[in-house]
């Protein structure tokens, strides 16, 4: 028999596990099926060590467009780079196991995800974890699994286990949730305004519900798992030289150097410090071994550096810029600082600030999004730069990074919760945040600034939003939940949880933890203190803009909205598309739906009116009883043909044209005459009749035209051959 197969119900589904009849040469290899979505998950490692310093971790998570019976519509008909959802989709499964790999651990290893099959309704994006866990599990490479992850869902307020995308549609939340057997390790999430206490009911029902998953992957590891294979830990000797060092920092200055309040100051005071220790260590004239010597005290300051600042907070309550736990930055905030475009913002919080601007477009603006899961045109936009010199560096710049695609979907999903509809405001709209300094929590400045871009353009968002990172130091027992974090507390310490909301409830939230993960009782802590912060932030920006203005930006294209009869659309494109590129030519863009709904979108208010004009020209429809300063265009031997507004003919009969009998059409009307008609009658077929109306009870009127077959509209007789 080849291969074994291990099942369990998730959310009322059977979720299979396979090993051993795919890759079978890749140290870790699974395939894992949930309903019609089929993935292959491997992971492998180097068995030299890296000679880099931190752990050279990569995921992989590559789409198949024969998954769903597509070919790619690239020029190469092949798959590409990974679009936003494959790399956001890689980022869960790279934050759900990269706290797990042992400390020291420093071999290059490599998780790659293969979707083979997808049927649209079970989202792979939280099976890729899943099987990220189990092949690592049962592979050779060192890794302190299980984990899990599951999605949640809230509708009609019942909250639902991996949902289906179709019922994602009708949910207020979007959770996804990673955990061991005992805690809660990555959390994302997006919400239509959620207060706190459903988030952490929703963040527990999680973690109950993956308890199955992560005994199926501990079962397998049991019964297949290899032996893990022996690793050299970084940092023997640099741990050897921390206790002496630490004393002699201490001695030297190490709490002032720490406690500098500038980020540069800060940098360059540990540097020195840093260097005269390790030069009064090294021997005068020493040779043989410096190198790794220097390499090893350095080492050893940064274990010094990062006890002595975890001590401060757990016994002082005292933080490298010298606020306690619970203080936000100092804010400031400037509205429009960019006069031509359509709305602009600065968001400074301390050392982070960031540039927000938004762009108000048409339809032709949207982006198709289209992957394995849907294809939809998204109508709003957020992008975040970070740049090099936002942190004082130089670096070689290329396309969006990993990070920025991570932190600007995030700041999207705070931001899309309090948009209008479309219909309300039938507006494309584009949310650039560029961070200009950071030290810390850029991507929920970006949040901040973004919703204040979106007010100052004039776009009517339901509440504005705000956004705030939280931090944990935790030892012993013993924790501190720190308030709006420092590039320097996120990376020494034990938690990053960004949340973002309104003043009544979370829009989005994102927690990555770097130890085996936090109870539900930190969780709901460090939500209300995050709640705190917020409402402060909130109030910082109502100083400067409290509400949308009334009015849209002078910079910003208006957009006029009118509904013509959709079978009168053809009128408005014209052959070939001559008619719509005419009335363009006048100074608009228009979009032209398929039940009627036209747009005319300009920066020139005057020219959007004169479109509109000519359209309604153009589709104005006849109606009996309406009455027309109509001009002849031909005339026939039963009557004339009388245009009543472009591109509409009605038929006045001669016995209509006098209170006498006459001999000939043209005895009373020729072509180019001008007269008064009103619409008596209008066939099922289009054809107008019309009476002159200072004729109307003199004459008796004509009896209606029956139906017959080959006759022209307007009224023109069937052609005889």
């Amino acid at each position: 028999m080849i291969g074994k197969t291990y099942t369990t119900v998730l959310g009322g589904r059977e979720l299979s596990i396979e090993t051993g009849r795919l890759a079978k040469l890749a140290s870790g290899s699974v395939t894992l099926r949930y309903g019609d979505t089929l993935l292959l998950v491997t992971a492998q490692a180097r068995e030299e060590k890296s000679t880099l310093d931190f752990l050279p971790l990569t995921v992989e998570f590559e789409e198949r467009h024969y998954a769903v019976g597509k070919i790619p519509g690239s020029f190469h008909r092949r798959e590409g780079r990974p679009g936003e959802r494959a790399i956001l989709s890689a980022r869960i499964t790279d934050r759900q196991i990269r706290p797990l790999f042992p400390k020291g651990y420093r071999h290059e290893t490599q998780v790659i995800i293969t979707v083979l099959s997808a049927d649209q309704q079970n989202l792979p994006d939280v099976l890729g974890p899943i099987g990220a866990s189990a092949a690592l599990s049962i592979s050779d490479i060192p890794w302190q699994g299980p984990t899990a992850c599951v999605r949640v869902g809230l509708i009609d307020g019942q909250y639902v286990l991996n949902p289906t995308a179709d019922q994602l549609t009708r949910s207020r939340l979007d959770l996804v949730v990673a955990g061991t057997k005992d805690a809660v390790m990555m959390v994302e999430a997006g919400a239509q305004i959620v207060d706190e206490e459903t988030m952490v009911g929703a963040i527990e029902f999680a973690h109950a519900g993956m308890q199955g998953v992560l005994d199926l992957i501990t079962q397998m590891r049991a019964e297949l798992g290899r032996e893990k294979f022996n690793f050299l830990a970084d940092g023997d000797l640099a741990t050897d030289l921390v206790p002496e060092l630490a004393e002699a920092a201490r001695a030297a200055g190490l709490r002032d150097a720490l406690l500098t309040v500038k980020k540069k100051d800060r940098a360059a005071n540990l540097g020195a410090l840093r260097d005269r220790l390790i030069q009064d260590r090294m021997m005068e004239g020493e040779v043989e071994g410096a190198e790794e010597r220097i390499v090893a005290l350095k080492a050893a300051f940064g274990k010094v550096e990062k006890q002595e600042l975890r001590r401060l907070i757990l016994q002082e309550d005292l933080r490298a810029d010298g606020r306690n736990s619970k203080t936000v930055r100092p804010i400031w905030i400037e509205a429009r600082p960019l006069p031509r475009a359509h709305g602009s913002a600065i968001f400074t919080r301390g050392e982070t600030q960031v540039l927000g601007v938004a762009t108000l477009g048409t339809e032709r603006d949207e982006i198709l999004v289209d992957d394995l899961t849907t294809e939809e045109n998204d109508k709003f936009l957020l992008h975040y730069n970070f740049p090099p010199y936002s942190t004082g560096e130089v670096k070689r710049m290329g396309g969006q990074s990993r990070r920025e695609v991570g932190h600007g979907h995030l700041a999207k999903r705070a931001l899309r919760a309090v948009l209008p509809s479309f219909e309300e405001f039938p507006y494309v709209l584009r949310v650039v945040g560029e961070v200009l300094e950071s030290n810390g929590s850029s991507s929920m400045a970006t949040v901040c600034a973004g919703t204040l871009a979106l007010m100052d353009a004039g776009v009517p968002l339901k509440a504005p939003v705000a956004g705030v990172a939280m931090g944990l130091v935790i030892e012993d027992g013993q924790y501190r939940i720190l308030t709006d974090i420092l590039g320097l507390e996120d990376a020494l310490g034990d938690m990053d949880f960004k949340v973002c909301g309104t003043a009544e409830g979370v829009t989005a939230l994102q927690m990555d933890i770097k130890v085996g993960g936090i109870t539900p009782a930190i969780m709901r802590e460090a939500l209300a203190q995050a709640r705190e912060a917020r409402l402060h932030i909130l109030s910082k920006m109502a100083e400067v803009l409290p509400a949308p203005r009334p009015e849209l930006s002078p910079t910003a294209p208006r957009i006029l909205s009118l509904r013509i009869n959709p079978e009168l659309i053809g009128k408005v494109i014209g052959p070939g598309g001559k008619q719509i590129r005419e009335l363009e030519a006048m100074g608009a863009q228009i979009t032209v739906e398929e039940d009627g709904a036209v747009r005319i979108f300009s920066a020139d208010s005057a020219a959007a009116e004169a479109v509109r004009a000519r359209i309604e020209a153009l589709t104005r429809e006849a109606k009996v009883g309406e009455e027309y300063e109509g001009t002849v265009v031909k005339t026939a031997p039963f009557g004339a043909f009388i245009n009543l507004f472009p591109g509409q003919d009605g038929m006045l009969h001669i016995s209509q044209m006098s209170e006498e009998r006459i001999n000939a059409v043209e005895d009373v009307l020729n072509v180019g005459d001008k007269l008064r008609v009103k619409i008596a009658n209008i066939d099922e077929r289009g054809k107008i009749d019309l009476i002159r109306p200072e004729l109307e009870g003199k004459i008796a009127p004509r009896e209606p035209r029956p139906a017959r077959a080959g006759g022209d509209r307007g009224g023109r007789p069937p052609r005889r051959d």
